[in-house]
């Protein structure tokens, strides 16, 4: 019987708690703890028999884990931990400010190299999933524009920057796409469009007592790679409507290839998703991940990787025997 490969989870909110479900749902993997900066005995994990350790006990812990899958915020979190933990440990994150993945590749690199780890960066639906699906659009049809579009739901990174604003206590981040906006791209007219053309941000946020509203309004309707570039608006609500009117996490979106194969045939690919839990999802993709970047390492291909560095194939519990048979 093939061994388990073995996973720990770095962090424990939301992303933490769908990696823990996603696991158990996946016969070939085991988990082998929650790491956390918390106190152990103050979370209360999904399944009683996970074990919660300590962030300080992982490196205890290295020659029982196989994969480490990181769980932390794009913004403050993973630009330390990962390149930190990819120095001793295969690592999936879910870094997600595209406009920093280059400079965030080449950090986890070097140490991830240099240690015969493999990192895997930047994995989830976007980026992740959509970034392959704009790859194929590109490839496929290289006479062409692609779109895309998120939402309407709630963005985890985004919604993360809000609540490390000064002064915000709590708060939740909504990406609304533009319906006219796709119905004009799915025409395959090819139109140009600018960033705010394609999608609003609505922000609901709790203050902090003696918080200055129009200060934190300004710090996030500012944000560079977050809000500077789009039309945001910036509600500001108690805490009981925030638990009420805001508990879930839905989300999804479109990527939208255009293009013409000759002059008189115009094609369109889209891809979609419509997520009821964004968390759940992201946390499904970290996982099956994970089973690619346990068999990577053992294949010696070390390093920071990107969804792009992936074949499809490694991704799935199946064997590629029965993947011919089934699947292809």
């Amino acid at each position: 019987m093939q061994n388990l490969i073995r996973i720990g989870i770095v962090g424990y909110g939301n992303l933490g708690r769908g990696v823990e479900t996603s696991i158990q749902k996946n016969p070939d993997l085991e988990l082998v703890g929650i790491f956390t900066r918390r106190a152990p005995e103050s979370v209360s994990p999904c399944f009683s028999d996970t074990k919660v350790f300590h962030m300080d006990d992982l490196n205890d812990l290295q020659d029982k884990i196989d994969v480490l899958i990181l769980c932390g915020g794009s913004k403050d979190d993973l630009p330390k931990q990962t390149p930190e933990l990819a120095s001793k440990f295969n690592t999936v994150d879910s870094f997600d400010t595209h406009a920093r993945i280059p400079e965030f590749f080449e950090a986890v690199n070097e140490p991830a190299l240099a240690n015969k780890k493999t990192a895997m960066i930047s994995i989830g639906w976007d980026p992740g999933m959509f970034s392959i699906n704009r790859l194929f659009g590109e490839a496929l049809l290289p006479d062409g524009e692609t779109y895309t579009f998120w939402g309407k739901g709630l963005s985890q990174g985004h919604s993360d920057a809000i609540r490390r604003v000064a002064g915000v206590k709590a708060g939740v981040q909504y990406t609304i796409p533009s319906q006219d906006a796709i119905d004009e791209v799915r025409s395959g007219s090819r139109p140009v469009l600018a960033t705010k053309d394609k999608h609003t941000r609505e922000c609901y946020v709790v203050l902090e007592d003696g918080a200055d509203a129009e200060a934190v309004k300004q710090a996030i309707v500012t944000m560079p790679d977050y809000f500077a570039d789009y039309n945001t608006t910036v509600n500001f609500i108690d805490e009981e409507t925030l638990r009420n009117e805001h508990n879930r996490m839905p989300h999804g979106g479109f990527v939208i290839r255009s293009g013409n194969g000759s002059a008189e045939q115009t094609q369109v690919m889209e891809f979609s998703l419509k997520l009821d839990s964004n968390p759940e999802f992201t946390a499904s993709v970290l996982v099956a991940y994970a089973r690619a970047c346990y068999r990577m390492n053992q294949m010696g291909q070390y390093g920071a990787k990107t969804a792009f560095d992936v074949a499809p194939g490694l991704l799935s519990m199946k064997s590629p025997e029965q993947l011919r048979k089934e699947i292809l």
